[in-house]
């Protein structure tokens, strides 16, 4: 029926037993129904769901059997243990996608019935220290990391086009390996980008990106596997994924002889480079597609110059 497609989906996850295998526990059932809300609810794509499922497995496995009943009794107190442990033994960056997959969890929980409470607005936010604020790369990098590609190669001119999209329009990793042949309007000069929680976005496709991107696929894309446009090099030969686009950085980083850097600091770059030159954040969260113009706020602390010139005065008083 309908679900077979979703099914399918979460065995690429590898959320479901094989045939053969125990009988599903009530944890393994939970987890089973919570991907399928982070896909079918939440529209979250595979790298997601596979990294909120692996906090919601941690989480739960601490509970005590049976399960229901333990989780009837969840508290805010258990819920703030948990994070408390988990922002020590894991990088700052990483501890807000913890948060981020127990708030998830916890409004799964309440909505299915198993907790009463709405325990998710609780969950404590993780402070953002300075080390990890948005970086871009210094002036001249980029231009770098472009003339490092090898374009008489197949390599070379995919890692081009790849770096062109991150460089210019400042797509995510995952939204590069999303792409689809039948996403480019090449009569129209625009592209379709398949953002986070199932977003469509139409932008405009700038001429020296269309040209890279029709040079990788009249020269360099094999032929006869799918519609994804960016393809692994190596066998099997299937779409690459996101951290395989944030590879392609690293790499280009290596032979450009510059610091690793990975796919998000080139949409870092972008937002950096318009602060600086004077653009507002309501701008920048436009080119970068924000959801709202608090994801946008962090890059006003980038630049302590920057920021005065963006704040606006208090009505009757100073800056």
């Amino acid at each position: 029926g309908r679900l077979r497609p979703l099914l399918g989906y979460l065995d690429g996850l590898g959320m479901l037993l094989a045939a053969g295998d125990v009988a599903p526990t009530e944890l393994d059932r939970l987890l089973e129904q919570f991907c399928g809300y982070l896909v079918e609810e939440r529209g979250l794509v595979a790298g997601s769901v596979r990294l909120y499922a692996g906090v919601a497995r941690r989480f739960l496995t601490e509970r005590s059997e049976p399960l229901a009943d333990d989780l009837a009794c969840l508290s805010g107190a258990d819920v703030n243990a948990f994070v408390l442990r988990e922002s020590r033994r894991v990088r700052p960056r990483t501890a807000e996608t913890v948060v981020c997959a127990l708030r998830a969890l916890l409004r799964f929980l309440h909505v299915h019935g198993w907790i009463a409470t709405p325990l998710a607005t609780g969950v404590p936010s993780v402070p953002q220290r300075r080390e990890d604020l948005p970086r871009g790369l210094p002036p001249g990098q980029v231009t770098r990391l472009l003339a490092s590609c090898d374009r008489t190669t197949k390599i070379g001119c995919r890692d081009y086009a790849i770096l062109m999209l991150l460089a210019r329009l400042g797509l995510r990793s995952g939204e590069v390996a999303a792409l689809q042949l039948d996403d480019v309007d090449w009569r129209a000069g625009e592209v379709v980008i398949r953002g986070k929680r199932s977003r469509l976005d139409r932008l405009p496709l700038p001429g020296d990106v269309g040209e890279a991107l029709a040079d990788y696929l009249w020269r360099a894309r094999p032929r006869g596997f799918g519609r994804t446009v960016f393809l692994r090099s190596l066998a099997p030969v299937d779409g690459l994924s996101g951290d395989g686009v944030s590879e392609v950085v690293v790499r280009a980083c290596g032979r450009a002889g510059i610091a690793p850097a990975r796919a998000h600091r080139l949409r870092h770059t972008i937002a950096t480079e318009m602060l600086w030159h004077g653009a507002g954040l309501a701008e920048i969260g436009q080119v970068l597609r924000h959801e709202s113009l608090e994801v946008t706020a962090v890059y006003a602390k980038v630049d302590r110059s920057a920021l005065s010139r963006l704040a606006l005065a208090w009505p009757g008083g100073d800056a």
